[in-house]
């Protein structure tokens, strides 16, 4: 268990129902998902393709509503909030790492990092973007763009920006999914350093089971529902 960890929950979801539509008709991709979260705990989302993992990230980040249930996160309950509340909750609360990497393409590194900290008005933004590159060992590649970058250097940049708000939730997708073996594991690795650093509540999608086994809970999802929990409590 994380030295972080916490009894108090910085996460709740209660009844979380998504439903989507499609040509065919409305399509059940969250099922009724009850699942409560400590603070600093680190959780992996398993299951196989189609079973809710991202959309089950998607909710809890408020950039897919829900159809039914509750979500409470970092001490505000979300289901009910509006887009720019939702954007301000995200902003204040919650950082996210992609497969893909989602950087801006014509920012440098630095410029990257520092985006978040100049939407929410935060001070030093270039200074701290600085700190937290140096802290993913990029320090040396402030100024190069995402194209001048490898897969790897490309993933450490979008941690750093993740991880330099202190978010009190960090939800990773896969984070690895677009790297080799090697790189992925030094990803995989400093993730969990930073985590550790700044007591960050990790919850992780992965396919691969070695990676969810470094977390203190693995809950494993199949056709939109909870199927199977190892360690932690209350899972639904």
């Amino acid at each position: 268990m994380s030295k972080h960890t916490s009894s108090e929950p910085v996460l709740t979801l209660d009844g979380v129902q998504l439903q989507l539509s499609s040509d065919a008709g409305p399509v059940s991709i969250l099922r009724g998902i009850d699942l409560t979260v400590a603070a600093g705990d680190t959780v992996g989302v398993v299951g196989p393709s189609g079973s809710g993992k991202t959309s089950l990230l998607m909710v809890i980040a408020g950039l897919e509503k829900t159809t039914a249930g509750r979500i409470t996160a970092a001490g505000t309950e979300i289901s009910g909030l509006d887009e720019d509340s939702l954007a301000r909750f995200r902003r204040d609360h919650i950082g996210i790492v992609f497969q893909n990497f989602h950087l801006v393409p014509t920012m440098s590194a630095l410029e990257n990092v520092a985006l978040p900290l100049e939407f929410s008005g935060g001070e030093n933004a270039f200074t701290r973007a600085e700190a937290e590159l140096e802290a993913v060992g990029l320090g040396h590649r402030l100024a190069h763009y995402p194209g001048q970058l490898s897969g790897g250097e490309q993933q450490r940049v979008a941690l750093a920006r993740a991880f330099v708000t202190g978010p009190k939730i960090l939800l990773a997708d896969e984070p690895t999914g677009s790297l080799d073996q090697a790189t992925g594991d030094g990803i995989i690795n400093l993730l969990f350093q930073l985590h550790e650093r700044l007591g960050t509540t990790l919850i992780l999608v992965t396919h691969a089971p070695e990676l969810a086994s470094r977390c203190t809970r693995i809950v494993q999802l199949a056709d939109g529902r909870i199927v199977g929990a190892v360690g932690g409590s209350d899972d639904g």
